[in-house]
């Protein structure tokens, strides 16, 4: 795994490029190497020795008001379990968290653990920024007792982060709509052409016509069948499920140009040029994408577990189900573990009274449920997130288990230390071809070059 600075120019080309990952935050609301020697992460870690010391550490985590508040009463309380170990928390939106972080690595300066969106883990780890947590794992978590941590591992089988929650897609819809429609609600059976002719059935244009009937406006439509944008609630599960993908498991080679994307995005464009699936134009009528569906103007979406929230505040008659499956019976859904990260470049004190913290997060079962009870994510451990701490949360949605279910198909969204700027260059080319502006042929071929110029231009250096 190649390893380098965190140099101010990176921070320069971060802050520069949109914020592709909007569906990766859990709704609260990415270490990096500073000293210019491009020091790799050590692949030793020491048991940690801290009942006798007194540390000090420093814990960042992106949050809002309510996250914020359970935060620090976690806090205080691993405080009074550990007397010997202060923990001064450092918070903030995940926007502004993000982009201080990337100055605080760059100047040295960053938190002994922090809050890693899932999607940044790789970018760390290969960027030599946090340590490699493999040995304390090993030592003190029981694998087989959590939801994720392998989410975090990478292709030489090293751990990087351990899950603070996690995020898994399924598919919501919208049962109201569906009854009104006379359309039987999805089933865990369902194709990808299965929703598709469903959403038709649910696609209402200005006049109250159909996507499946005559006459039918596809540029005028009040009600879409299917809200569609982003890598993770929108195209990775199909390129996915369609035996396609974006990058290769050694994370250096682009896979863009097969047969499965082509067909996955076939399915997309002729989606969108029905006026059945929203598309870029149409999602700039609403305040934000994620908008689309608990305003009551789609039927079904596909989203990670942080959009109950926003469904059950708009008050939706819904649930959710798996992901429907691609041609050959394959199910994907995509999935991203926000992680707690520990800084290379803290000492081992520092480092390890860090680990006692996320050893304290994962393990202890109150912890685990008192953050459940927000509402923000799947929890970590599998004896909380399958009891009625989370399945039985609320009435809405009703088949929680989906998303466990879920997580036995799941996978990442091909991270690594250049995932912000090839998911980038990827989107990119992918709305010429949403856009009508370039043939499927044409974006999948600039998508491969250009994403591979990315790959090339970091791995090859």
């Amino acid at each position: 795994m190649k390893k380098i600075a965190w140099s101010k120019g990176w921070i320069v080309a971060v802050l520069m490029i949109a914020l592709v990952a909007a569906g990766c935050s859990n709704g609260g609301g990415a270490g990096q190497t500073a000293d210019g020697g491009g020091q790799a992460a050590s692949g030793e870690t020491k048991e940690p020795k801290t009942a006798g010391e007194k540390v000090e550490i420093t814990l960042g985590y992106y949050s809002d008001g309510k996250s914020d508040a359970k935060m620090k009463q976690l806090i205080d309380a691993f405080m009074e379990k550990h007397p010997n170990i202060k923990v001064s928390p450092q918070s903030a939106p995940y926007g502004q968290f993000f982009q201080k972080l990337d100055t605080q690595i760059a100047a040295g300066k960053a938190p002994d653990v922090w809050l890693s969106d899932g999607v940044y883990v790789m970018k760390y780890a290969e960027r030599g920024a946090v340590r490699d947590l493999s040995e304390w794992i090993a030592k003190d978590l029981n694998k087989d007792e959590y939801y994720g941590l392998d989410f975090n591992k990478d292709s030489s089988g090293k751990y990087w982060g351990v899950p603070q929650g996690i995020q898994v897609a399924a598919l919501y819809y919208n049962k109201d709509m569906f009854d009104k429609a006379g359309v039987a609600y999805p089933t865990e059976d369902w194709t990808w052409e299965d929703l598709k002719a469903a959403a038709a059935k649910l696609t209402v244009d200005a006049k109250g016509a159909t996507a499946d009937q005559a006459g039918f406006d596809p540029a005028n439509v009040n009600q879409f069948g299917l809200t569609f944008f982003s890598i993770t609630e929108g195209w990775f599960s199909l390129l996915k499920s369609y035996g396609g993908g974006v990058i290769d498991p050694s994370g250096q080679k682009s896979i863009i140009q097969s047969p499965g994307n082509k067909a996955a995005f076939e399915w997309i464009v002729d989606g969108m040029k029905k006026g059945i699936i929203t598309d870029p134009v149409d999602l700039k009528s609403f305040q934000s994408a994620t908008a689309v569906f608990p305003s009551g103007s789609a039927a079904m979406r596909i989203g990670i577990y942080a959009r109950v929230l926003a469904a059950n505040e708009a008050g939706l008659n819904y649930d959710v189900t798996l992901l429907p499956k691609g041609p050959e019976g394959k199910r994907v859904s995509p999935v991203i573990a926000n992680s707690w990260v520990i800084n290379q470049k803290s000492s081992d004190a520092e480092a390890q009274a860090a680990w006692e913290w996320v050893k304290y997060w994962a393990t202890e079962d109150d912890v685990q449920k008192q953050w459940a009870e927000l509402g923000e994510a799947v929890p970590v451990k599998k004896s909380v997130a399958e009891s009625d701490v989370f399945l039985k949360f609320s009435d809405r949605p009703s088949n929680r288990q989906a998303f466990l279910d879920s997580l036995k198909f799941a996978e990442t969204l091909d991270m690594n230390a250049v995932w912000e700027e090839w998911v980038d260059k990827f989107n990119e080319n992918a709305l010429r071809a949403f856009l009508g502006e370039a043939s499927i042929d044409e974006a999948l071929a600039g998508a491969d070059k250009d994403v591979q110029r990315v790959l090339d231009d970091f791995y090859k250096k």
